[in-house]
């Protein structure tokens, strides 16, 4: 498999290639707008609009789902036009225009509307965005690369939660439900960063042209298996095993809702599962490079299978921060792991095209796993979904011990 050559001696800092840490940068400022503004969806929906818990996983699942589809054209496209930069520069900025319509948001169709877009913008970059990592180090260096990736990107998502629960305070005090006026106060705020990742972006990340394709073949794949090898085939089989079972976490922000946590706490616990998540980012990246992509992924999936059960046991509230601490864990394990292992299975011209496709399995499985995930909580219990995905989770990594090999 060949790899586009490294330039060594290109400049770094704190030992991350440029691009790297800038692209780390715009995905720190535009976490911080996300999460302050979409995290809290749910609890919009539900407590400001009144929306049924379907509705919630509909709005979780849509989104999650569009998104998918926008990250396979994306990727295809970066691939076949090789200007991945242009593609993120479009996705981020489509993102960041219409978070502001969030504030004049009356109902829920409005809000899956909004976030429909927003998905848009972030399917457009997500596959042309990872390639731009995966293309600026060597193979040796991607877990690193990647972890620090997911890294920035949770440090920006915690510190967006801490603003958030900072401004919940301020303005309603405590209480378990999210009132209009404060919603409305963190959307204002949370804009501010997401423009401020578009010009990063524009302004320090440098385009890496991926090498020519001389193979007569079309660029397009024709066949899917005449252009990925079989192991990445089977891996995005198992992850979409894996998706089935993982519903929007929209479902655990309402799981710690329904254990009667009040809304300040739920609210910290979901910083606590950013920290946990930005602490064990990088150095799960690097143990990824030393030991294989495959056996920490497998370790972070017993993770999640070991917190959902716990999600669908909880009975109090110091367990429930222990799990979300956990389910942090589990995301900093896996998340820039499995994106360090598609791009050492699948070869760089195809890169885009492979990220496109691991995006668009587990998104395009995200509405079925929300839908059965709000079906499972009405007509059995709010603890059913987690013991759904718990099961898959296990499933799932025995899987990938089996019949995927590094």
């Amino acid at each position: 498999m060949s790899e586009q050559p490294i330039d060594r001696t290109e400049r770094k800092i704190f030992g991350f290639n440029l691009n790297v840490f800038f692209l780390g940068i715009v995905s720190f400022l535009t976490d911080i707008s996300s999460e302050m503004i979409f995290t809290l969806v749910p609890l919009f929906l539900s407590n400001v609009l009144g929306a049924a818990t379907t509705i919630v996983g509909l709005a979780g699942g849509i989104s999650d789902s569009v998104d998918s589809l926008f990250r396979i054209a994306g990727g295809w496209l970066s691939d076949k036009f090789r200007k991945r930069k242009l593609l993120a520069v479009t996705g981020y900025s489509v993102s960041t225009v219409v978070k502001p319509l969030m504030y004049i948001a009356s109902t829920w169709g409005l809000v899956v509307g909004v976030r429909f877009l927003d998905r848009v913008g972030k399917g457009i970059r997500s596959a042309p965005r990872d390639a731009l990592v995966a293309a600026s180090v060597s193979k040796g260096e991607r877990g690193k690369a990647f972890g620090l990736h997911r890294a920035m990107d949770t440090a920006g998502a915690f510190i967006g939660l801490a603003a958030a629960a900072y401004i919940i305070y301020v303005v309603q005090g405590g209480g378990l439900k999210l009132s209009l006026e404060a919603y409305r106060w963190i959307v204002l705020v949370g804009v501010i960063p997401a423009v401020l990742a578009v010009l990063v972006l524009i302004l320090f990340v440098r385009e890496k042209t991926p090498p020519a394709n001389n193979d007569p073949r079309p660029a397009t794949p024709v066949r899917f298996a005449d252009h990925f090898d079989r192991r990445f085939r089977v891996f995005l089989a198992i992850m979409a095993v894996f998706t089935l079972g993982k519903s929007s976490d929209f479902f655990v922000i309402l799981r710690a809702q329904n254990l009667e946590v009040p809304l300040i706490q739920v609210t910290l616990m979901l910083v606590l599962l950013n920290i946990t998540y930005s602490l064990v980012s990088i150095p799960a990246g690097m143990l990824s490079d030393k030991l294989g992509r495959r056996r920490v992924i497998i370790v972070g999936w017993f993770i999640y299978a070991l917190v959902y059960l716990g999600f669908a046991l909880a009975t109090n509230l110091w367990s429930v921060w222990l799990l979300f601490a956990g389910y942090g864990i589990y995301q900093g394990v896996v998340e820039g792991v499995a994106r360090a292992f598609v791009a050492d299975l699948v070869a760089e011209p195809r890169r885009g095209t492979a990220y496109g496709l691991y995006h668009g399995v587990v998104g395009l499985l995200a509405l079925p796993a929300s839908l059965i995930a709000g079906w499972l909580w009405e007509i059995a219990s709010p603890a059913a979904p987690f013991y759904f995905g718990a099961g898959l989770s296990f499933v799932s990594a025995i899987g990938l011990w089996m019949l995927v090999k590094e």
